[in-house]
């Protein structure tokens, strides 16, 4: 069997495995009814399990952050003794956005109580985005020229081989522009931390202090990246309540990960040393979801010697807002099978890991396991529990049916998904207390809205759930690959 086609079975597998469960769920509920209502009461109570698992990881998360967020961080770093050693290389990689979301990223960096002269700024813009680039990208030289160590201006050209549009080749090509200069001043590699972040990435105060500590007390700084929370709250109070259910949901499920670290890898903005970087050639330029591809990068390059530690501490980014509700939701559904385009991993990593064999078996099965099991639950789960389930009970005669089972069947199901709605109800009151400050043209009641929005978790799982991950799957499974899709941001 050639390569290639290996590589494609591979990629048809997820998709097919999709499928055959949903077409397999409808048949079987009118042709074996009992044995599905089993399936789903016994797969109803998997999920309870998961919810309290994911209860317990995010609290624990949750207590870590407000006590890390209370830490000095920057006090206990400077009497660390190479602390005047590191380098912050910061990547901000660009395209179509405006200045407000430009100037609000470089001014939360200038907010740091970190040395700003110790960070090197590097702004990545796009020759298909030249007009506007050119003209922010010199309104930026001009007013922050002065405020940093240095302010790098890269710009990426337009069908280069070998490459697809998108942020992957653009950090690529930024990397290598970045990587001459480096060399040019004499930096030593294992002195310079690199952080990739989107572009409207808001840092806390205290991230680079506490960054550098970690590093600098980790036993292999170079084989390890950092991972912190991922909080979508700079415009979450403008956006519709649907977008804000998924971007907590986002947050919540990066918080959960964060108590796994054992589990953990990279995922949108995330930090890394340099020399890890060089030694994997940086970015992959020709994929989607680069972010989480450049922990299997390293993870490849060093068989297996390279894992993730989680930073208790957030960077805020933009919930997908567009002029109008319809047109914010339609962002929220690309954004979200951009992200579940991360089933591009699964492929890539049966293909390597069936080469290297140094990495112990151990981490292969468990690094494939969760690439495609997460990806399968991420499709699957919401319609198996709040669709598909109702099937056989609704479209199948009790009378040939045992029935205690089938009589009892519903409010089994409905008593194991009340218990689980608790999960619901921590993450209603979680994502309170998580909310930015209310702006002033905001009124109080919102805060109501905030909380009973978690009504919407069916809907949100589902359509922006469910669908999204499934046409992912699906594309990857048919050889239509996905590009690269800019999620919109607009700041009122």
């Amino acid at each position: 069997m050639s390569e290639y086609l290996k590589y494609r079975l591979s990629e048809i597998f997820p998709g097919a495995m999709i499928w055959l469960t949903l077409v397999a769920a409808i048949v079987c509920s009118f042709v074996i009814p009992f044995w599905v209502v089993c399936f789903i009461i016994v797969y109803d109570f998997f999920w309870l399990l998961r919810v309290i698992n994911f209860s317990i990881h995010i609290l624990v998360t949750y207590f870590k952050y407000r006590k890390t967020v209370k830490t000095d961080w920057f006090e206990r770093v400077k009497m660390l003794p190479r602390f005047t050693e590191i380098w912050h290389l910061i990547f901000l990689p660009t395209y179509k956005e405006n200045i407000a979301v430009i100037g609000n990223t470089l001014n939360a960096l200038l907010k740091s109580y970190y040395p700003k002269n110790k960070f090197i700024i590097v702004l990545a813009g796009e020759e298909r985005d030249a007009e506007n680039f050119l003209k922010i990208s010199a309104e930026i030289q001009e007013k922050y020229k002065d405020k940093f160590g240095h302010l790098i201006i890269s710009f990426h050209p337009k069908n280069l081989p070998n490459e697809i549009p998108g942020k992957g080749s653009n950090l690529n090509y930024a990397g290598h522009y970045v990587k001459e200069k480096i060399d040019q001043w004499g930096i030593p590699y294992e002195n310079i931390i690199v952080s990739s972040f989107d572009i409207d990435t808001c840092v806390h105060p205290q991230y680079f202090s506490y960054l550098t500590y970690a590093f600098l007390n980790h036993r292999q700084p170079t084989r390890v990246s950092y991972q912190p929370m991922a909080f979508y709250n700079n415009n979450m109070w403008d956006a519709p309540a649907l977008v804000r259910v998924s971007a907590f949901g986002t947050t919540f499920w990066l918080m959960m990960e964060l108590g796994r670290p054992e589990r953990l890898i990279t995922f949108s903005s995330h930090s890394m040393s340099f020399r890890a970087l060089v030694d994997v050639d940086f970015w992959q330029k020709d994929i989607v979801t680069e972010d989480s591809r450049i922990f299997f990068q390293c993870l490849l390059r060093y068989h297996g010697d390279y894992s993730v530690e989680p930073l208790y501490l957030p960077v805020s980014m933009d919930t997908p807002i567009a002029k109008s509700q319809f047109g914010s939701l339609v962002a929220l559904y690309k954004q979200q099978r951009r992200w579940a385009w991360g089933i591009e991993h699964f492929p890539y990593l049966i293909k390597n890991f069936t080469k290297d064999k140094l990495v112990p078996l151990k981490k292969r099965i468990k690094f494939l396991w969760n690439s495609w099991e997460g990806m399968f639950s991420w499709a699957m789960a919401p319609i198996l529990i709040f669709l598909l389930g109702q099937l056989p009970l609704r479209f199948t005669s009790w009378g040939k049916q045992p029935e205690i089972i089938f009589q009892n069947a519903p409010y089994i199901l409905q008593y194991l998904m009340t218990m689980a709605m608790a999960g619901a109800v921590l993450s209603a009151i979680l994502s309170v207390l998580l909310l930015p400050p209310r702006p002033q043209k905001i009124h109080f009641w919102k805060y109501i809205i905030m909380f009973f929005q978690w009504i919407l978790v069916p809907v949100t799982f589902v359509i922006f759930g469910s669908i999204p991950a499934i046409d992912a799957q699906t594309r990857l499974m048919l050889g239509k690959y996905l590009g690269f899709n800019v999620t919109e941001k607009l700041r009122k």
